[in-house]
This record gives structure tokens, C-alpha cells and sequence, in this order.
């Protein structure tokens, strides 16, 4: 999607160097999902090092000369950190927080993790065990990492698309990467295709036919959209129809209906508030009349409802 809007805005259209952009992009958004993970790892760093230098002090406290190491100790933080493939990729891609500006931004999440009443009832509750740990962890991602205003901020630094990606796709896979550990199996990191052959295949050719057929779907779009200023129709909601229609008609294994909850749940994340129900109402009416004529085609029973 984010490739096809690059294209369709540039003066000049180069299909197969948007493409080259795009299989970028994708490695990026891989980027982004090692780089979350290994973003967590530096929040245990963050906290040892707070441990180290309360001992260090001149006139230490009780607290800093006993403290409570159970945040230092999680056993999901000690998994990730010694994680081979993790840190193998991460330093294939040469990736990490090295930089004074990615230091200062895990001091801010720290800080704001140490003041979370969350943290301290974590910090002071009887139960211990790896269930716990692992609970925890993943609320630290969802609660201060992934919704942190400045983690965002950061993103769209480093990536226009990456706060995008971070909540359609990267988001759901460190969610699930973290689940999937157990106390004496590490967690398992997502591959960037499931299938990649299929997957890289599927990718292109939707690019591809998507311009291809974007004369033909432009006017079946308009004619649908006669009552509506075409102008005021968001360029990124014409581009997801387009997207959409490309799949029903060029895809005959994916069911419909599974490609219409597809692009509109998209466009809940990258366009307009009420795109999902122009958009909905838009492709209900094309959808049934290209079944009528036998545009959509699904070779399996039960994809066209």
C-alpha cells in the first residue's frame, strides 16, 4: 500500500524501481521488529546500571545496597538477551541503541516504567514465576513501549512508516514472539515470510496487477462514486479499493470476504476516520456486481461469500 501510494504520487512511474522500494520497506519493517525486541533487552541494561551506580554511591541507602532485582532478574528479559539468533541478526543488519539519542529515549521509557504503578506492583508482589515474568513483560510492551509518545516519535524519526507498521504488523508479531516462550524454551522470533517464495510472490503481483489494472478499476470506481467530489475522495482510500479489487479479481484462492476485512481494517490505521465505511459501502456494490458478471472467480468452495 505504502509503495503503491509512492508510485501513484510520482511525477515520473518506474514499476520496478518502486518495487525494489518496496521489498526494502518490507526488510525494514524486519528492522523494526528486531529492533522492538532488542529495545526491551536495553530496559533491563537501563535498570542494572541504576543498581550499579546506587552501590556506588558515597553514602549508599539501605535500598541501594540491597535492592530489589526482580525487574534486573525477569526471566523473559534474561531469555532475550542471550537470544543468539536475536542478536546474530541484529548485528548482520548492524542494529542497536548505540547512539546518544536512542540512550536518551530508553532513560525516558525507563523512568517512565520505574513510575508506573504497574512496575511497582510487579516489584512488590509475593508471586514469583515465570508466568509472571512473561506477563509482565508483554504489558511493559503494550502499556510503555508501543503506545510511548516519544517511542513514536522516535519511529517516525528513523522511518516515516515505521509508527504504521509498528501497530498493523509489528506490534502483533513481538506480542506473539513473547508469548511463545516458555521457561526452558527462548522465544521464538517471527520469520519476515512465513513462506517466502509464496509470500514475495503474492507481494509483487499485487503491486504489479494493482497498476496494471488501475485504469480499469479507476472508472469502476468513479462510476460508483458519482454523487461523491472525487477530489475530496482521500487518494489513499482510492488506492486500498484498488488494492482490494485487484485481489478479488486476480487471487481466486483468497475468500472475499477475507480480502474486504483486509483493506478495511487497513484503512482504520492509514487513512481517514470515516473511511472504513465509505470504503465498506463502496466495494459491497462493486463486489456484487462483478460476481453478476463473473469478474470474481474463486476456485475454492465457499470463497465468494
Amino acid at each position: 500500500m505504502q509503495a503503491l501510494y509512492s508510485f501513484f504520487q510520482a511525477e515520473s512511474s518506474d514499476m520496478p524501481a518502486g518495487e525494489r522500494e518496496m521489498m526494502r520497506s518490507i526488510d525494514r519493517a524486519y528492522e523494526l521488529y528486531l529492533l522492538s525486541l532488542l529495545f526491551i533487552t536495553e530496559l533491563k541494561r537501563a535498570a542494572q546500571m541504576r543498581v550499579d551506580l546506587g552501590k556506588e554511591k558515597m553514602l549508599p541507602t539501605q535500598e541501594d545496597l540491597n535492592p530489589n532485582l526482580k525487574f534486573v532478574n525477569n526471566r523473559v528479559l534474561a531469555q532475550l538477551e542471550a537470544h543468539p539468533r536475536l542478536h546474530i541478526e541484529a548485528q548482520q543488519r548492524k542494529l542497536g541503541w548505540q547512539r546518544d539519542e536512542d540512550q536518551e529515549l530508553i532513560r525516558k521509557v525507563w523512568d517512565n516504567i520505574r513510575n508506573w504503578e504497574g512496575y511497582k506492583e510487579y516489584m512488590n508482589a509475593e508471586e514469583e514465576n515465570y508466568q509472571r515474568d512473561q506477563d509482565f513483560i508483554l504489558e511493559i510492551f503494550k502499556k510503555q513501549i508501543a503506545d510511548e509518545e516519544a517511542f513514536e516519535y522516535f519511529l517516525e524519526e528513523r522511518n516515516m512508516h515505521w509508527p504504521g507498521d509498528m501497530n498493523l504488523a509489528v506490534a502483533p508479531a513481538i506480542i506473539r514472539t513473547l508469548e511463545s516462550s516458555k521457561e526452558d524454551v527462548s522465544p521464538e522470533l517471527a520469520p519476515l515470510f512465513r513462506d517466502p517464495e509464496d509470500d514475495k510472490r503474492f507481494v509483487v503481483d499485487l503491486f504489479r496487477r494493482t497498476i496494471i489494472e488501475n485504469d480499469r478499476f479507476s472508472k469502476l470506481i468513479a462510476d460508483k462514486t458519482k454523487n461523491w467530489d472525487v477530489d475530496r475522495i482521500a487518494l489513499m482510500d482510492v488506492i486500498l479499493m484498488k488494492m482490494a479489487l485487484t485481489e478479488l479479481v486476480n487471487f481466486t484462492s483468497i475468500p472475499v470476504k477475507v480480502s474486504l476485512n483486509e483493506y478495511i481494517e487497513i484503512s482504520k490505521t492509514y487513512s481517514t476516520p470515516k473511511s472504513r465505511q465509505f470504503i465498506n459501502g463502496i466495494l459491497d456494490k462493486l463486489v456484487l456486481d462483478m460476481k453478476s458478471d463473473g469478474s470474481i472467480r474463486k476456485t475454492g468452495r465457499g470463497l465468494l461469500e
